[in-house]
């Protein structure tokens, strides 16, 4: 049975096999074999370039927002806690992908260990759940910045903002963890070849040769249950907001407070926008090239750690002025 789109899938990919490789028992592989891009193998040098260009930029970004925020103490509050937070999963999400992609194309470096397969999915599905739920996180903390600002300083306090921050890191390694218990347990029969640069979970699911019904049915379970559920919180804060700012009595006023979450705004449409873009590539782009899906499958996981620094970096004012004074007090 085939298994089910769902949210954090990205591409409905086809299979590849060497010779003779429907005949092979693979029903306990030691490796896998990353293609990378299916089609581009002869640009695979050239496609690193940019790949480890956003990777500079998501390691030294999501390295300096929590240097700034923990050198400057007018912005040890709530949104800055969970914005290092966001940091953290940031690098996470991005370690967990580029080096083997670069080895993929400096080195041809194809094979990974099942083990280390099962390891890297787990990172790759287990923080993107985290960093969705903190963006859910960020928009409660400014609801109630916004539409109730005298109990802000009592409602999110440090040790509330810790738990919360348990609670979003439990939350996700609890839930991926059936992925990799299906996974590790079935029986790989057809080919131990992915179409991908890293170990894309329906990719490794399609090719067991197995009943993945169980699969079928708890993929789409976390997707929508979890993460339609942290979209919809989203909205509703934001809604909120939005209701609150209208009702100010100026213009200024309220240029002034939608600033202040502005730039939450932007890290959210750029988490979400391209993991929905993938989704429906996936779902109704059939038609499309592999190759084309196969880069939809990378971009909706590195662009945000790449995007997420830079955001923060130019819409938060006192991140921005603090940057300066770094740079400024060096060239002194």
């Amino acid at each position: 049975m085939q298994e089910t789109a769902f949210c954090l899938s990205s591409g409905h990919f086809l299979f590849y096999s060497m010779s003779d490789s429907n005949s092979t028992d693979f029903t306990n592989p030691t490796t896998f074999i990353l293609l990378g891009i299916p089609g581009l193998e002869a640009a695979h040098v050239w496609m690193s370039i940019p790949f480890c260009t956003m990777y500079i930029i998501a390691i030294l970004g999501n390295f300096t927002i929590p240097f700034i925020i923990k050198t400057e103490p007018t912005l040890h509050g709530p949104m800055y806690y969970f914005l290092c937070m966001l940091a953290v999963t940031d690098l996470v999400l991005s370690t967990s992908i580029l080096p083997k992609m670069l080895s993929i194309f400096w080195f041809n470096s194809r094979e990974i260990n099942f083990s280390a397969c099962l390891t890297q999915m787990y990172f790759i599905l287990s923080f993107f759940v985290i960093e969705s739920g903190i963006l859910v996180a960020m928009a409660f903390d400014r609801y109630v910045a916004i539409c109730d600002p005298l109990r802000h300083s009592t409602t999110l306090t440090n040790p509330v903002v810790a738990k919360i921050g348990l609670a979003l890191v439990l939350r996700g390694a609890i839930l991926v963890l059936p992925y990799l218990f299906l996974v590790r347990r079935w029986p790989y029969c057809r080919t131990n070849i992915i179409p991908n640069t890293y170990c894309e979970h329906i990719a490794v699911v399609k090719l067991a040769c197995a009943d993945i019904r169980v699969s079928s049915y708890y993929s789409p379970f976390v997707a929508f249950l979890f993460i339609g559920m942290d979209v919809f919180f989203i909205t509703v804060s934001y809604t909120q907001i939005l209701r609150a700012i209208f009702r100010l009595p100026t213009k200024d006023a309220r240029l002034k407070t939608f600033g202040t979450c502005g730039s939450h705004l932007c890290v959210i449409l750029a988490f979400y926008i391209p993991h929905v873009f993938a989704a429906l590539t996936q779902r109704f782009g059939h038609n499309v090239p592999l190759h084309l899906r196969v880069l939809m499958a990378n971009m909706y996981l590195l662009l945000p750690p790449m995007l997420n620094p830079i955001i923060y970096g130019v819409k938060t004012q006192q991140i921005r002025d603090r940057l300066l004074q770094i740079f400024a007090h060096k060239g002194t």
